[in-house]
């Protein structure tokens, strides 16, 4: 009320003023908060007739206005709004100072992805707790299947397989870049167990240590966690035999709250 009293004081009593100095006001003290740190946040998603979806990355600067309703529907807007705008590559800070001003904190927009389908399938998100989310895009053949129930359940189990293995870097051992594989083998052949052993011993030793870190790394090859005597692999294999379609998991992306995208 008193800010109300002040501007209607500084524009004269014109109304139109008054809200347009209101206005700059509020802008004027979200560039300063803009200063503070962002430490906390949330990670949101939004996802298009399975076709288009969005992973997001917002910070701010408390957990307290993380879980508020306020930041979690700007989270929200701004992934539906990048979903609605192709064209967009960078989210600016100016882009979110009217709710930076209403709440109090500063806030960043650190980072999102948008994934178009590239064929038939699905692109599905699983977001766990805010803090860590998955984007996720598995192809099928037809519409019919990648709109159906069982292909559904399918992508939001490898969303959440995702989410529950951090290593998890690659859709398959295949997709790991030779320079990785390169530099594993440099490392294990210099470990010291391995130097007294005639050469012909040390490569097969190596190749069966890298083919158990490769897996590590690779999606396909992880215990699917509703049973971990199933490996996702041939969890894929079962719903290719159970639809009788080709199913082929394109790509992923896995944010995580806070973390170094340097």
């Amino acid at each position: 009320m008193m800010d109300c009293k002040k501007a209607l004081s500084e524009t004269g009593g014109d109304i139109i003023k008054a809200i347009e100095f209101l206005r700059t006001k509020g802008l004027a003290s979200a560039e300063k908060k803009a200063s503070r740190t962002t430490a906390e946040g949330r990670i949101g998603s939004y996802i298009h007739d399975s076709r288009i979806g969005i992973l997001i990355e917002v910070n701010c600067e408390t957990d307290f206005v993380s879980r508020g309703e306020i930041f979690k529907e700007l989270v929200d807007d701004l992934a539906m709004q990048v979903a609605a705008c192709p064209q967009v590559q960078v989210v600016a800070t100016e882009d979110v100072a009217e709710t930076i001003a209403t709440i109090g904190e500063n806030m960043k927009v650190k980072r999102f992805v948008r994934y178009n389908l590239a064929a038939e399938g699905r692109i599905g998100s699983y977001i766990h707790d805010s803090r860590i989310g998955v984007l996720i895009e598995v192809n099928c053949e037809t519409d019919f299947v990648g709109r159906g129930e069982i292909f559904k359940e399918l992508v939001d189990d490898l969303a959440m397989q995702v989410v529950a293995c951090p290593q998890v870097q690659f859709v398959s051992t295949e997709d790991v870049p030779k320079s990785i594989v390169e530099k594993e083998k440099e490392l294990e052949m210099q470990r010291e167990d391995l130097q007294s052993k005639p050469e012909n011993i040390r490569e097969k030793i190596v190749d069966g240590r890298i083919s158990k870190r490769l897996g590590e790394l690779a999606l396909l090859e992880q215990p699917f966690i509703k049973d971990d005597k199933l490996l996702v692999k041939d969890l894929v294999k079962q719903t290719v035999a159970s639809l009788g379609e080709n199913i082929k998991v394109r790509r992923f992306v896995r944010f995580t709250l806070g973390e170094d995208t340097d």
